[in-house]
């Protein structure tokens, strides 16, 4: 659906400077996620660090033309614009959504709760999409923000919405309520998730039940009192808010008054079986889980399908097809020089548009190729559900489409045929057409995204273009990146840049596909520590401007070529430096520059400060882009008096050196462990390494780091000795019992150390320890598995990660955590995933 501008305007009452009254059907927040720019309205939102109104005009470069804003600016420096004036954009958003959705009168199925709202959501689709045209919240979009721009999806096709709603604190759920309107209200799990915003829980479930203050339905769990008293409350009006009287209850649960009554739960080694009374009739559903969690939210949905009258037998038969919720999109690396993209787990239009967004994050500027399915029991018909396709394919620039299945080669065949779109279609009728012609190359130096709903087995083509390399695999979760940029800087002020460390392929994870991702989230800077890092990055897309601390004289080329920024440290080194820009004719060149305070490692003295400004003044090659120096026991609260002296030093030299320069520059010193334990360290800039991994190296526990690698392996063979036997080299290995010992797929020179041998060193099998038994060999080591039951060659280990946390292997190591990852070989495969 779409409205003219001044038609919002009215609706979100908004002073208007309106040159053209546009037609808007796309609602922006995010200025790096523009499609449809034309169509599109901006909401400038202010958030903790950034404020979407300084994004105006890079969004207007873009060719977004309308914006509704709370700070009034040079309305003249954007002549083609309609700007619509609020006092909060945040609010304007939801009250537009809220509009929106009261133009509809479908079943829409609101869910909140601690616990379980994706899972629930995400199967109710797979349970009801063939008898619904439904639209859903993408991911997890259930925040302030994200439940307006889910609602805002809504359409006169719909015939079914689902939408979350998670709240933090109070008051959140008031607005998300009027926007949701469900008429049907869910309360799944109730947990300790998001509790900190709540005095207790009982607060917590109180401002949750709000979601069903105009619901017709509800469905919850009677076997939790706390929500069956609140929802009661507000039914009969106790709770200030007007009584809901007509709203129906189903409660599930084994008390007595439940609507659902369970007699009996039955789990098996793949399979559980429920069986309860609803209605005083017998409804018996079995699924393929077995998990406490999942058990519980099945039963959520099934509770909904009968408070939607759908019959028992189709209950049952649905029920237990379900299949896992794939929460991630996998980054792979792939054969000749590609990229992977594997989400061969669905095939609809909200998750197509992620996997896009995934796609378009992750390219920087690469060659992008869609391999896509049939999409399979899709309410919309055919010929209108393939052309929405391929105009979302359209505005993603994408390069080429291999379409496989029979409905989707009948719609795109004459676009095929008569080449009328803006990239290449290829078709097949099945996947085992596609792999029987398949060759390798046919990919070359591009991006794919593999998309397509289960029955294809699209993970056989995924075999095919993925690099091979053994079975031990480091795991990168890309959102724990984000998270952990997030919380470092919830300590920073709105003000104070970040320069993202990536050094040493950045710290072991990857340097292309992190920086990509930190690029995505608008870092200021990158760290690198030698030119060649650099140069892989400005060749993988990465825009961002990159300081380089070891700059060699032999890289100045390099430098230069590739807009690469020098870490300057010596007066040798600005010579040789200056002496070759002026080969090249180059002026203002940025630079940085290093203060020794303390390290001792590299940097100009402090007594060379006038020096310094003077060889800089006589020169028009540089300008001086940063100065900064590290700190060397900034985690070591003994040593808190050296840091604080290393800081009063560097700020002295630093006005020192601004004002003989006559401009200014910025500045940094904080590492990681000083931006939590000197937050008036900050200056201008910090620089952000380990911790952006996951790993708090001030050990504050202040902050909630997500573990970012995990690094896992299989076994290769279980071999049963007897007392007295040796394990590997030297004999130093001798079990003291009959044991069972387990051969590991990684050795030291895919990264595990040596010295964790002989019974230092521990992983993770079947949720136990299993101790390194004997010398670790180059390509593996040993385990003894003795009292780990049910374990078999093929399962899985961890070595580091969760949920044995890389601190402890480094503690084991006699080593710190820097070390274990960046020793990790580039031969261990590395695998990138978004949640």
């Amino acid at each position: 659906m779409s409205y003219q501008i001044s038609h919002i305007a009215r609706i979100i009452t908004a002073e208007a400077v309106i040159i053209n009254d546009a037609t808007v059907s796309h609602l922006l927040f995010d200025s790096r996620k523009v499609y449809s720019p034309a169509s599109s309205l901006f909401f400038a939102i202010k958030g903790a660090r950034r404020n979407g109104h300084q994004f105006i005009p890079e969004l207007y470069k873009k060719g977004v033309r309308n914006f509704v804003i709370s700070e009034k600016g040079e309305f003249e420096n954007f002549p083609e614009a309609n700007f619509l004036f609020v006092n909060n954009t945040e609010q304007a958003l939801q009250e537009l959504a809220a509009f929106h959705r009261q133009k509809f009168n479908i079943p829409v199925i609101g869910i909140t709760g601690s616990n379980g709202k994706t899972i629930v959501k995400e199967w109710l689709y797979q349970l009801l999409h063939e008898d619904f045209n439904i639209v859903r919240s993408p991911k997890s979009y259930n925040s302030q923000i994200g439940v307006p721009l889910s609602v805002w999806q809504m359409n006169e096709q719909h015939t079914l919405a689902i939408f979350e709603a998670g709240i933090s604190r109070i008051g959140e759920m008031d607005k998300l309520q009027k926007i949701i309107l469900p008429t049907i209200g869910v309360i799944t799990n109730i947990g300790e998730a998001h509790s900190e915003g709540f005095e207790n829980e009982l607060q917590k479930i109180n401002e949750k039940t709000k979601l069903l203050i105009d619901a017709k339905k509800a469905v919850f769990s009677y076997d939790h009192p706390a929500v069956l008293s609140s929802i009661n409350f507000l039914k009969k009006g106790k709770t200030g808010i007007p009584g809901s009287s007509n709203l129906n209850l189903t409660g599930w649960g084994r008390n007595e008054g439940a609507d659902f009554l369970i007699t009996e739960i039955n789990k098996g080694n793949v399979a559980t079986g429920i069986r309860g009374f609803h209605k005083e009739q017998v409804i018996e559903v079995f699924i393929p889980f077995t998990d406490d969690a999942s058990i519980e939210n099945a039963i959520t949905c099934l509770c909904i399908l009968l408070v939607l009258n759908i019959p028992s037998e189709r209950i049952k038969e649905r029920m237990m097809k379900l299949h896992p919720v794939n929460m991630r999109l996998e980054l792979k690396k792939g054969i000749n020089n590609c990229t992977i993209i594997n989400d061969s787990y669905s095939a609809d239009m909200s998750s197509l548009e992620i996997a896009l967004g995934f796609l378009d994050q992750q390219a920087a500027g690469a060659k992008k190729t869609i391999i896509l399915s049939d999409f399979l029991q899709s309410a919309i018909p055919d010929k209108k559900l393939y052309q929405l396709i391929v105009e979302r394919i359209k505005v993603h620039n994408v390069s080429r489409l291999i379409g496989i299945g029979h409905n989707i080669s009948k719609e795109l065949q004459e676009l095929a045929d008569n080449q009328e779109a803006n990239f290449s279609v290829k078709l097949y009728e099945s996947t085992d057409t596609y792999l029987h012609q398949f060759r390798s190359s046919q990919f070359k130096d591009e991006i794919i995204l593999i998309k397509g709903a289960r029955i294809f087995a699209f993970e056989q083509i995924v075999q095919l273009l993925e690099q091979k390399v053994h079975q031990t695999v480091l795991e990168i979760n890309l959102n724990a990146i984000v998270n952990n940029l997030k919380e470092y800087q919830k300590l920073l002020l709105p003000s104070t840049k970040v320069m993202a460390m990536v050094k040493a392929f950045a710290y072991g994870s990857g340097g292309a596909e992190i920086t990509g991702i930190l690029q995505y989230h608008k870092v200021d800077y990158l760290g690198v520590a030698y030119a060649d890092e650099g140069v892989e990055l400005r060749k993988a897309g990465i825009s961002l401007p990159i300081m380089v601390m070891n700059p060699e004289e032999n890289a100045f080329e390099a430098i230069i070529e590739n807009n690469l920024e020098p870490e300057i440290y010596s007066f040798e080194l600005l010579n040789s430096f200056d002496a070759f820009i002026k080969e090249q004719g180059v002026l203002d060149y940025p630079i940085h520059l290093e203060i020794e305070t303390g390290m001792n490692r590299l940097g100009f003295e402090i007594n060379e400060i006038e020096k310094l400004a003077d060889s800089l003044l006589t020169t028009q090659s540089f300008r001086v882009q940063t100065v900064f120096t590290h700190l060397a026991a900034s985690e070591d609260a003994k040593e808190d008096s050296f840091t604080n002296q290393q800081y009063n030093n560097f700020n002295v030299v630093t006005k020192q050196l601004q004002q003989k320069l006559g401009y200014t520059f910025i500045r940094h010193i904080a590492n990681s462990a000083a931006i939590i334990r000197f937050p008036q360290l900050q200056m201008d800039m910090v620089r952000l390494g380990i911790g952006l991994y996951g790993v708090d190296s001030a050990a504050s526990g202040k902050l909630n780091l997500n573990t970012v690698a995990t690094l896992k392996s299989t076994i290769a063979q279980i071999k049963h000795l007897q007392k007295g036997d040796s394990v590997s080299y030297n004999r130093k290995g001798v079990v003291n019992r009959d044991s069972v010992i387990a051969t590991i797929r990684i050795g030291y020179a895919d990264g595990y150390p040596r010295r964790l041998g002989n019974g230092i060193g521990k992983v993770w099998i079947n949720g136990k320890y299993a101790p390194v038994v004997g010398s670790v060999c180059m390509d593996m080591f040993m385990v003894d598995i003795t009292d780990i039951s049910g374990v078999a060659a093929g399962d899985e280990v961890v070595i580091f990660g969760q949920p044995l946390p890389i601190q402890q292997l480094a503690v084991w190591s006699n080593t710190i955590p820097y070390e274990i990852m960046t020793g990790i070989s580039q031969r261990v495969k590395r695998v990138y995933f978004e949640e």
